[in-house]
């Protein structure tokens, strides 16, 4: 799989400077990580589940989570179990072997459990159809919770045969609260460090945290408008993604809206970049349906250290991978950061003249790009996140 592998091969070619490079489940952890882009979750009730993941995946949804947690009710837990046993088997009696043709239409699949049991239960249940599983989402995770889940996912995963990934989700009240929160990470950095080749990313609940104070976002605001929720993020990022070699990646948060609200502000789009063109009816239509915010909260994600993001609307997917791409300029600063001759050190003029570019504190910077430009592209100098958007949302 590739991200805008939907995008026809000659629309791709006139987008990019350097095309996203295709990967697979037994790709590199830290290329996996990088590449899950907008993880879109599914309530495991769905009951075309699976033609929706392959509607989605014809889309360039390149990763899925099928929810058997808050996103169903407390009764619909073994009849969402019961659905996903058979809707695996559908995906895959439809689906070729590892390499043949169409084996690359599905996602990475991943099932959110509510309790350890559930992973072993569950990964037997699949019989041979276990092979279109990349993993399990953990919620509510902290030292405690996290042990017995991973010991069992790694116990699943010697019962199967095959590589099984862990998404701990950060969301529990110990987090969130101060008088807690540095042993509640410091915990979670044993636990997700004993299993490092398995935890593939760590996800934010911040659903969750807004709910211990009774807060939720509206529309106009993004999660770092939130103070309480901007403070919990940088601490997580702080502890757990470092970039010298001990960090992990962290996705963003999930952005709620998906229609028209009443506003009390204005929206967060410029027009300069949609005046060409058809683009600006593309604008009204992203502010009709409230995507200006989330369009400004994934812009903050990446300032803020967090890669990829959670989508709980296939609407959200396009924007995310469009806001993902390198710019040429990114691009160009981070292969002059990074070239041999500069490994000493010192200080650069941009090749864009418009900023200093200084190699040793922008190294991980720059690494940090270059693996996002490996899944996600390159795009061309005169392109820019509206031509990716635009390309994207007309397939």
């Amino acid at each position: 799989m590739r991200h805008f592998g939907h995008i026809a091969p000659a629309v791709r070619k006139d987008l990019f400077h350097r095309e996203p490079s295709e990967f697979t489940a037994d790709s590199p952890v830290r290329t996996l990580a990088a590449a899950l882009g907008a993880t879109l979750y599914s309530p495991a009730t769905r009951p075309r589940l699976a033609a929706d993941i392959r509607k989605q995946a014809a889309r360039g949804v390149v990763s899925m989570v099928l929810c058997l947690e808050d996103s169903i009710g407390d009764a619909e837990v073994e009849g969402g179990e019961d659905n996903l046993i058979r809707q695996f088997a559908e995906l895959d009696a439809q689906t070729g072997e590892a390499g043949e043709a169409g084996a690359a239409e599905l996602p990475l699949l991943f099932i959110r459990v509510r309790t350890p049991e559930q992973i072993p239960d569950l990964a037997a249940r699949l019989g041979g159809s276990v092979r279109r599983l990349a993993g399990f989402v953990l919620p509510k995770f902290t030292e405690d919770r996290g042990i017995a889940f991973l010991d069992a996912v790694e116990a699943a995963e010697a019962r199967v045969g095959q590589r099984l990934y862990a998404m701990p989700v950060l969301e529990s009240p110990e987090l969130l609260h101060l008088e807690t929160r540095v042993e509640a990470l410091a915990g979670i950095s044993r636990t997700v460090n004993r299993h490092r080749d398995r935890v593939l990313a760590l996800r934010l609940g911040v659903t969750d945290f807004c709910s211990a104070y009774g807060l939720r976002r509206t529309p106009d605001m993004t999660a770092y408008d939130v103070q309480i929720v901007a403070g919990v993020i940088a601490d997580v990022v702080n502890v757990l993604s470092r970039a010298d070699g001990t960090g992990f990646t962290v996705t963003g948060p999930v952005w709620e809206y998906f229609r028209h609200q009443q506003r009390m502000f204005k929206p967060q789009l410029r027009r300069s970049p949609f005046l060409e063109g058809q683009a600006e009816e593309l604008r009204t239509a992203l502010i009709e349906h409230d995507l200006d915010g989330l369009l400004r909260e994934i812009e903050l994600d990446r300032a803020n250290g967090l890669l990829g993001k959670t989508c709980i609307h296939p609407a959200h997917t396009t924007p995310v991978h469009a806001l993902s791409v390198v710019s040429h300029e990114e691009f160009s600063d981070a292969q002059d950061i990074l070239r041999p001759e500069q490994g000493g050190g010192g200080v650069l003029r941009s090749a864009y003249t418009n900023k200093m570019n200084e190699v040793k504190p922008h190294r991980a910077w720059a690494e940090r790009t270059m693996l996002r430009a490996e899944v996600f592209g390159v795009a061309k100098e005169e392109i820019g996140f509206v031509d990716l958007l635009t390309a994207g949302l007309q397939v």
